[in-house]
């Protein structure tokens, strides 16, 4: 076997998957998808053919030509990180017919219940594929090496309606011809053809015509409304009226951001930019599915502030989406990019001083990083070795703001307009293609001549924590701010007027400029003054309550209790479960964070469950 991406059993000497054809019956009682899936390849292929599943039941393989079974096997164990391995043995086959079902403890989807839902009125469930769960909704060569496109047919309950990364179809009864080439499978349990038609249900159609890794695969399904925000774009949430019109007024300036994104970066190559504001259990802030842009309702924060969080997902559209990381080992090709991107969108439509303040908090957040990572440095290299790791323990802002600062570094090395043309000549070179760090450092060096003459290339791309060329923003407001933080090392709290025009972010950057730990009266007195506890803004929110546990001021315990359990989203839970856990002794706030997480962890989507746990198996 020769492996392409330590994540997954993808084997090189294999044809890769450029197509994938899906049925999908949502049987929402037992929280299960009845599937078939068609793989196109390459080539033919004769041999065993390696794919990547989690948690599927496999029913029947079949030549999708002869409707004959094809043999197959599944590895008796589960890996850790790969799942389990299929191997399919192929006699010059040019595709694959497979009929399985998903199982409730799929990795990628969360089931909600009615009463998990704004309306608690009907169910409601989501994928979060990235990085290694899309095996567990349909088998694959799961890995960003392999690019495919896609057609789904999703069989749903006639009350609910679907979006997906991809564009829709139409809406119509099921008929029989939506299974054209699908057997029924009396062995399997169950008969999808039956099923398929029965009274009530209803089919929603879908198509992905640029290749995408799998990652991207995405899809939701409840009872979804939405609100148009601009030409290109629709906002989506479950159907309350509140939610759909703070998402509408949060994210209004879309539209001028993607045609300022297409000044820096060239043609938006996806037609549609609509956004799916999910339940709070959604584990992270934003998902850049093409399309059909996930995030989280936390990013709702009633000042606009939020669209940041677009402007991040908006950039993916460029670099991760047209351009990926060949596996995770590279993934700050992903977001490194992404985040210069973003602060270049934003200081564009906020202003210099806005984007600085991001640069800024990003700065904080790397420095922490390091920190945390300082028993285990191989994981502050932009260029790493994730053989036997799993991506999602070692998510982190490094591969975001050390990519950043790279990327930064090369734009002051050379200047803005001669990076903005590198930029573009990247992306028209490699869209739609799958890259590794070597690569991109060829690219830069043959059209940048010189460039590993002014800046250590490997130093920033091997090197562990931050180059000695790395450096904070400079701005009169950033400047401002940190020396008010300084300020209050020495006792002095910031006055009044001199917070009186300070939005989430300058809370935010102040935050985190404080020491990590303060007398509980200095926090009880801050929070006095401007009620940070309270506040709509989770950045700022969390960024206090860090603060309060660290100091442990106990007088918080019940926010923080009350935030752990009314957000999913891992940004937060990290660093809050962290605090409580981490240290010797303190064994008062250890049996509270797993009380806590013992309440709340239904409601957390699988990934962000497998994180917290990871965080209790290391410190409790």
């Amino acid at each position: 076997m020769a492996p392409i991406d330590p994540h997954s059993f993808t084997d090189s000497t294999h044809p890769l998957t450029t197509h994938v054809s899906l049925t999908l019956y949502f049987q929402f009682p037992s929280s299960t998808i009845h599937a078939t899936a068609l793989l196109a390849l390459q080539t033919p292929h004769t041999g065993p053919l390696s794919l990547d599943t989690r948690a599927l039941t496999i029913h029947k393989i079949l030549d999708p030509a002869t409707q004959t079974p094809l043999s197959f096997t599944l590895s008796p164990s589960e890996h850790p990180i790969k799942g389990r391995l299929l191997t399919v043995y192929l006699n010059n086959n040019s595709s694959v017919l497979i009929l399985y079902s998903t199982s409730p403890s799929s990795s990628a989807l969360q089931w909600l219940t009615p009463p998990q839902t704004f309306k608690k009125i009907h169910p409601f469930v989501y994928t979060q594929c990235q990085s290694v769960h899309a095996r567990s909704v349909f088998p694959c060569q799961d890995t960003p090496a392999a690019r495919i496109c896609y057609s789904a047919k999703l069989n749903l309950p006639r009350e609910l309606s679907a979006v997906m990364s991809a564009r829709h179809c139409d809406r119509h009864d099921p008929v029989g011809t939506d299974l054209d080439g699908v057997l029924t499978n009396e062995e399997s349990g169950f008969d999808l053809k039956s099923l398929w038609c029965e009274e009530g249900r209803i089919v929603e159609a879908f198509v992905m015509e640029q290749p995408i890794p799998p990652y991207l695969f995405a899809f939701a399904v409840g009872e979804l409304g939405f609100r148009e925000v601009g030409p290109r774009t629709r906002v989506y949430s479950e159907a309350v009226d509140g939610v759909l019109d703070a998402a509408a007024r949060e994210f209004a300036g879309t539209e001028e951001m993607i045609r300022q994104a297409e000044r820096l970066f060239g043609e938006y190559e996806w037609e549609r930019f609509d956004l799916l504001v999910l339940p709070p259990s959604f584990p992270y802030g934003g998902m850049e599915n093409p399309r059909m842009v996930f995030l989280t309702p936390t990013v709702i924060k009633g000042d606009a502030s939020g669209a940041q969080i677009v402007a991040h997902e908006l950039a993916h559209s460029w670099t991760g989406n047209l351009i990926t990381n060949k596996n995770n080992e590279h993934f700050w090709l992903n977001e490194g990019f992404t985040t210069y991107a973003e602060r270049r969108i934003f200081e564009v439509v906020q202003g210099e001083d806005i984007a600085a303040l991001n640069i800024g908090i990003g700065w904080r957040g790397l420095n922490e990083e390091v920190e945390r990572f300082k028993d285990n440095m191989e994981f502050t290299k932009l260029k790493n070795n994730q053989e036997g790791v799993d991506p999602d323990d070692m998510y982190s802002r490094v591969p975001y703001e050390k990519g950043f600062q790279f990327l930064w570094r090369i734009e002051h090395q050379i200047g803005r307009p001669a990076f903005d043309e590198f930029l573009k000549k990247y992306i028209a070179t490699f869209k739609f293609k799958s890259i590794d760090t070597d690569t991109f450092l060829d690219f830069l060096k043959a059209n940048v001549h010189g460039i590993e003459k002014g800046i250590d290339l490997q130093l920033w791309t091997e090197g562990t924590g931050i180059p000695p060329d790395a450096h904070e923003p400079v701005s009169n407001l950033y400047v401002k701010i940190t020396s008010l933080a300084n300020d209050f090392k020495l006792g002095r709290m910031p006055r009044e007027d001199e917070v009186a025009s300070w939005k989430g972010q300058e809370w935010e950057l102040y935050l985190k400029n404080l020491p990590r730990a303060v007398e509980a009266s200095q926090v009880l007195a801050l929070d006095a003054r401007y009620r940070l506890s309270e506040s709509k803004d989770y950045e700022v929110k969390v960024a206090f309550l860090q603060l309060a546990i660290s100091s442990r001021c106990r007088d918080y315990y019940g926010e923080v209790e009350k935030t752990l359990k009314d957000v999913g989203r891992m940004k937060y839970l990290r660093p809050l479960y962290s605090g409580l856990v981490q240290g010797p002794g303190n064994e008062e706030d250890k049996f509270f964070a797993k009380r806590v997480f013992a309440e709340a962890h239904e409601c957390y989507h699988p990934i962000a469950q497998g994180v917290v746990e990871a965080i209790f198996a290391k410190h409790v």
